[in-house]
Order: C-alpha cells, then sequence, then structure tokens
C-alpha cells in the first residue's frame, strides 16, 4: 500500500488586503467633479486667480456641449471687462526647432522678472483618430512648476493651421486670471501663422541654422508678419551656424517694406537650452511695446483683431449650424451617393445643400 504523496506546489491561503481607496471618497470626489460651480463661482475664483476653476472654465469653453457652451458664454461675458490687460506673444516655427524649450527659457525668464506666465500650447491633433498627445507639460518640467506660470496644452482639431478654435477665448480668461505675459505656441506646421497673428501683439519666429532651413526661412508671407526672427540652437559647433544664418536673414529683412507699425523687424541668435540671448529678446519684445502703444498702432491692432475674430466666429457658427440642420444632413448623403455613382459633381451638389 503506497502512500499518498503530497506536491510540492501548492499555495498558503494569503492574508485579504483592505481597500485601499474608501468607495464612499471615491463617490464624493466624483459627484463634485460630475457638478459644474455656478457662474459667479467661476468668476469668483477666476478673478482670485485660482488655477483650477481657470482650467475648468477653459474646458467649457473647448467643449461641444450646448450646456457647457452657454455656461462658458456667461463667463466670458462676465470676465471681459478683466481682460485685454496683457501682451500677447506668438511663437511659431517648424517641428524640432526647440519651440517649448525656447518658451520654458523665456518663461522661466519672465517669472523671475516677477510677470505672471500663461501659455497656450496647440497639439496636433491626428486625422484619424482625432487624438492629441498634449505632452507640453512634460517637456517644460521646470516651468511647470512655477507657482507663477500655467500652461494649458489643447488639441487643434480640425482648425486651420494647428491654432485651437478656441485660443481667443482661452486668452481673455487667462487675463482675467491675472496673467499679464500670454505666449501661444503653435503646431508650427506652416499653415499656422496667419491664424496666430491674428491675435497676438508681438509675432516672433523661432528658425534653426545649420539645417538647410535657412531657405525654407526667407518666404515673403512669414518674413512680412514676423516682427522678430530668433536663431534658435546657437551654442556648441552651431554657434558659426546661427551667425550666418543671421546675417541671410538681416538681408532679406531689407528687401521688404516698412511695416505699418514703423517698426524694423530684428533678427537675434539664442541658445533656449543654455540660456543664453534670452534676456535679450525680451528686451526687443519690450522695445516694440513701447514703440506701438506710442504711435497708437497697439490700439489700432487690437480693435483689428477683434474685428477678424467677429468674422471668423460668424463663419464658424454658421458652418455648425448648417451641418447641424437635421435636413441637411438627410440631403448631404443622398448628395454624397450621387457623387459616388457619378451624377452629379462638387459644385452642383454644394449648390443644392446651400438652396436648403
Amino acid at each position: 500500500m503506497t502512500s499518498k504523496k503530497t506536491s510540492a506546489l501548492h499555495e498558503k491561503e494569503g492574508v485579504s488586503q483592505p481597500e485601499t481607496t474608501s468607495q464612499s471618497s471615491a463617490q464624493k470626489i466624483k459627484k463634485s467633479r460630475a457638478k459644474i460651480p455656478t457662474t459667479d463661482a467661476f468668476i469668483t475664483n477666476i478673478l482670485k486667480g485660482d488655477i483650477t476653476f481657470l482650467s475648468r472654465a477653459i474646458t467649457l469653453v473647448e467643449s461641444t456641449n450646448p450646456k457647457h457652451q452657454q455656461k462658458a458664454t456667461e463667463i466670458l461675458e462676465r470676465c471681459l471687462p478683466h481682460a485685454n490687460s496683457s501682451i500677447r506673444i506668438g511663437i511659431t516655427g517648424v517641428p524640432g526647432v526647440g519651440k517649448s524649450t525656447f518658451i520654458e527659457s523665456f518663461g522661466k525668464h519672465l517669472t523671475k522678472q516677477g510677470k505672471k506666465v500663461a501659455v497656450l500650447a496647440i497639439d496636433p491633433s491626428s486625422s484619424v483618430n482625432k487624438g492629441s498627445i498634449l505632452g507640453d507639460k512634460t517637456r517644460m518640467e521646470e516651468l511647470v512648476t512655477d507657482a507663477n506660470a500655467f500652461i494649458r496644452p489643447s488639441p487643434s482639431g480640425t482648425s486651420l493651421g494647428g491654432v485651437a478654435q478656441k485660443t481667443r477665448e482661452s486668452i481673455i480668461l487667462c487675463e482675467a486670471a491675472g496673467f499679464d505675459t500670454i505666449i501661444i505656441e503653435t503646431v508650427g506646421v506652416g499653415q499656422s501663422e496667419t491664424a496666430v497673428h491674428s491675435m497676438v501683439d508681438f509675432f516672433l519666429l523661432l528658425k534653426v541654422a545649420g539645417t538647410g532651413d535657412e531657405l525654407q526661412g526667407i518666404k515673403r508671407g512669414i518674413i512680412e508678419m514676423a516682427d522678430a526672427i530668433v536663431i534658435n540652437k546657437a551654442d556648441g559647433d552651431n554657434t558659426k551656424n546661427a551667425k550666418i544664418a543671421k546675417t541671410e536673414f538681416n538681408r532679406a529683412l531689407h528687401l521688404y517694406p516698412p511695416k505699418e507699425s514703423d517698426w524694423q523687424p530684428k533678427v537675434l541668435t539664442c541658445s533656449a537650452l543654455k540660456h543664453k540671448g534670452i534676456d535679450n529678446i525680451h528686451e526687443l519684445i519690450s522695445e516694440y511695446i513701447s514703440l506701438t502703444k506710442e504711435n497708437h498702432y497697439f490700439a489700432k491692432r487690437r480693435n483689428e483683431q477683434n474685428t477678424f475674430w467677429l468674422k471668423a466666429t460668424i463663419e464658424q457658427q454658421l458652418k455648425d449650424t448648417f451641418y447641424n440642420n437635421p435636413v441637411v444632413k438627410e440631403q448631404l448623403e443622398k448628395e454624397i451617393k450621387k457623387l459616388e455613382d457619378g451624377n452629379t459633381t462638387p459644385f452642383n451638389a454644394a449648390k443644392r445643400l446651400l438652396k436648403r
């Protein structure tokens, strides 16, 4: 008679672990997040500079929910009297030029001067799944911990040129929260310059030398809009290339007629990574602001921007109203089917839809 052998592979009953999260606390947190504060609460806290309420207000502005849009409109209208007191700076450049590094270095320089800096960073949205990485806070790891700085990445969505549709409204909210310098970073896809230029006081074009990018920079549209060109990464072996690029851009700038602002655009070099030349850029921007305020171009430019955004908003709302119309939705499917069957042209299909 053989005895039954026990396996060496066996488990002992473990000790049950206690709940790491209180279910009641979790429910309370979820409930508080789901409840939208009153407009009065938003205004009171935004004017106090509360970052949490500022972020939630921008989220409402960016939302497509009709209830959120109504609340956002109320907040914006009440914030407007407290806005328009900042300096708005647009920063653009091709991917890889060092925009995030430059903004962090420049932002830290400003906060050390006692400025309150808000960075509205536009991240590209995927044309396939509409998602965005929103990684600017990760790249600006020093600035994000600064008490006098606020970084808000937003998806570009379907807007042209990498400027979020609601960036203009976000500027108003940031100004009401007490931020005196607003920096707008774009995707830098080559079409963003016009949209950025229409919402900022100073337009800065970042370039990098030694990559063949010099030739790409000498384009009439970009040069005419830029108030300054900054050659970044002017350090180490690239210092000589940066100086050569500076000379080439200076020559190009003198080929263009004077700006309406009476400002002569300048070319500077810097190393955002080494924090070199950043103070010179700040001085240059301050010089531009002083000049344009003295000759009243600053106020004229702001009025032109408001007119531009009035028309842009009307166009966007007309577009939304058109595509959300039930009759149009039904007819659009029919017209697309006709196009696929070769029974109509895009022009005629559009004409019939617009008549509807």
